[in-house]
């Protein structure tokens, strides 16, 4: 299985300038390219391969002196990385999707390139970059299995690499705890053994000071150096407020698979809930989607099992007896005429375990 390591880099500033002109070169090639394929299908209805235009590359380099100044596998990764757009395009068109054509990419939509095979290494607290330089970088940890990849991004003024790797899984010892996971918004998640994982809301905590940095960025002249600034501060913060999110699901999820062999989550369509306007800011804090992600592939590696089931009617089910008891949101308290009470979400997460069972079974 595939892993991402990313790590931060600190350039010198000529190495700055050297890792800016790979990416401006990678740009200009990636919109050439594009060009080139939208007026191949207009006058000759030609859709141009990714061999076709990678061939073109030698001769491209005989024409742009610049591009020898960037590796040769950097190049054919960015012809590839437009032959993936296309079959996105292709794949979404075909299922009914909203299709969305490749877009020419302006300074602000590119911010990263590939070395896919070769070009790099890690040399002790450098990583070497063919055509760049020794970077500086921060192995906070030991990148495992084989490296694959090596992308460099630029984000909000920072630099960063990260390895793509062919990892061996490596199984926990077996665990036989089942347990049925029901998501929340004033709780993150409340589990079918009656645990309730808090939301933090890392967004709402921090909502005063990002509306601060939004007036101040609306007040400054667009193009001006003072409102890049704040654009930028406005981009940290916001950068600041995923990544705590991000490390909170990371830790909640290992401890889930460290201690449950079965677990079982409502397939929620997160993209359509996230359409209602009274729910999206709360929905889009919690962050779900990274949790349920994180959980799933942590459980892969671990040798552990995820399930997902249709989450109609978990919440007004009664976990006791099936019996359908009708409730609407603001009442958060099971009452079946069975007898049983219980929490309603802790109720649902009952429901959820019982239906993954079913399927597997």
């Amino acid at each position: 299985m595939q892993r991402t390591y990313k790590f931060r880099l600190y350039p010198t500033k000529k190495e700055q300038e050297n890792i800016h002109f790979v990416l401006e070169r990678c740009r200009l090639l990636y919109n050439r390219l594009l060009d080139e394929r939208i007026v191949a299908y207009k006058q000759r209805g030609q859709s141009l391969s990714y061999y076709e235009q990678k061939a073109t590359l030698p001769e491209r380099k005989q024409y742009i002196p610049e591009l020898k100044c960037v590796h040769s596998q950097v190049l054919q990764h960015v012809v590839q990385r437009l032959d993936k757009a296309y079959q996105a395009f292709f794949r979404r068109f075909k299922n009914g999707e909203k299709a969305g054509f490749p877009r020419f990419k302006p300074e602000s939509r590119y911010n990263s390139f590939t070395y896919p095979q070769s070009g790099f290494s890690i040399e002790g607290k450098h990583l070497r970059l063919s055509k760049i330089g020794h970077v500086r970088i921060r192995l906070h940890r030991q990148p495992q299995g084989m490296i694959k990849t090596c992308t460099i991004m630029i984000k909000n003024d920072k630099y960063y690499a990260c390895f793509s790797c062919e990892i061996e899984s490596v199984p926990l010892p077996a665990s036989e705890k089942r347990i049925g996971i029901d998501l929340g918004i004033t709780k993150l998640a409340v589990t079918s053994d009656g645990e309730r994982i808090e939301s933090p809301h890392f967004l709402r905590k921090c909502e005063e000071k990002l509306k601060r940095k939004q007036r101040a960025v609306s007040k400054k002249m667009r193009g001006s150096n003072r409102r890049y600034k704040a654009v930028r501060e406005l981009a940290r913060l916001h950068e600041k407020v995923a990544n705590q999110r991000k490390d909170y699901a990371h830790k909640e999820s290992r401890k889930l698979v460290n201690d449950y062999g079965f677990i079982a989550f409502e397939d929620l369509n997160i993209q359509g809930m996230v359409k209602n306007h009274h729910l999206a800011k709360s929905i889009a804090d919690c962050g779900w989607n990274g949790f349920v992600k994180f959980v799933t592939y942590k459980a892969e590696s671990a040798g552990r099992q995820v399930v997902k089931v249709n989450p109609y009617g978990t919440s007004q089910r009664c976990s006791n007896c099936g019996e359908t008891v009708k409730k609407s949101l603001t009442i958060r308290i099971h009452q079946c005429s069975c007898g049983y009470v219980a929490d309603r979400d802790e109720n649902a997460a009952i429901n959820i375990l019982k239906l993954a069972l079913q399927n597997v079974s």
